[in-house]
């Protein structure tokens, strides 16, 4: 296999990105490598020696515990659970929310085989104490919701004094967090709602 088809393969593979459109930015990377390939790289090699996982939350950052985690104005007493890292970024974009994050890393899935175990559900539940919400903002899809579900009911063994909400309906059925755009998710955030299992 020649260099620009496994440039092409290697591209296709992430996420949003078809066989068309990686053959698009292969060509255009490779056309002038210098002025497009070079940077690129050595973007890449600083992210990868340099980006951490949070140990607290999940976020991505240059520390750890990550900038969010550690910041000053942000409550501590609230925690929005979120399926991504990007996720963080489409709540951050909107200014509204002041609290701290939960990434759980994906949403429980009989048919993929993602199960309690494979999330970051254990790391939440050891973070609950002085937490006064919990704030559900999965995507509004099957799973989506019986991961909240679940969660909750963790939540509520060990203390039931938290109260735990979910963004309001807002967010469209089978719509994803980190597509919504500003001024939905702000509106959802706002509105949001108790959360009953």
């Amino acid at each position: 296999m020649d260099a620009i088809e496994t440039l092409i393969k290697r591209l296709a593979k992430l996420p949003g990105m078809g066989k068309r459109s990686a053959t698009r930015v292969a060509l255009h990377l490779l056309s002038d490598k210098d002025v497009n390939l070079s940077p690129l790289e050595q973007a890449l090699a600083f992210a990868r020696e340099n980006v951490v996982t949070c140990e607290v939350c999940g976020n991505l950052d240059t520390i750890s515990p990550c900038g969010i985690c550690t910041h000053k104005h942000k409550d501590a007493s609230k925690i929005c659970i979120i399926q991504s890292v990007g996720d963080i970024w489409a709540m951050e974009r909107t200014g509204f929310y002041d609290g701290h994050y939960h990434v759980l890393g994906g949403v429980l899935s009989a048919l993929d085989g993602v199960t309690p175990d494979k999330l970051r559900i254990l790391g939440l539940l050891s973070r609950l104490d002085n937490v006064s919400e919990i704030i559900m903002a999965l995507g509004a899809t099957v799973d989506g919701q019986a991961t909240a579900h679940y969660i909750a009911e963790q939540i509520r063994k060990t203390h039931p004094d938290i109260t735990i909400s979910r963004l309001a309906y807002g967010v469209p059925i089978g719509g994803e967090v980190e597509y919504l755009d500003d001024s939905t998710l702000a509106t959802a955030m706002k509105s949001r709602s108790t959360f009953s299992s």
